[in-house]
């Protein structure tokens, strides 16, 4: 007795879920490029987006103020030799007077 009353209240809370009822509340999704949503979000507060445009445009002028002043830290702050100055042995390349071993094959 006790399970089927049981059955009984889970389907009732199942008849009023509000997740049974959040299918109504969809919008159309885009398939092709664009900003596609799947539901209706709250709109953002204008002053969190003020807030998160300031914050945006300090971290990218620090960003660029330090690849304009130390740029250093991203190409190296050592001189970059020079490759005409390099020797056929440094570079791998055998000399001319080399021979290929004989390879056997069988």
């Amino acid at each position: 007795m006790i399970i089927s009353r049981g059955l009984n209240l889970l389907k009732v809370a199942y008849k009023r879920s509000p997740s049974k009822f959040a299918a109504t509340n969809l919008r159309s999704v885009r398939l092709s490029h664009g900003h596609g949503m799947y539901r209706d979000f709250p709109s953002e507060d204008k002053t969190w987006v003020f807030v998160a445009e300031i914050f945006g445009g300090i971290m990218w002028w620090w960003v660029l103020w330090h690849f304009w002043h130390d740029f250093g830290h991203i190409v190296g702050e050592f001189p970059y030799p020079d490759p005409s100055q390099w020797t056929d042995e440094e570079l791998g390349i055998p000399p001319d007077d080399y021979t290929e071993p004989a390879t056997r094959t069988t």
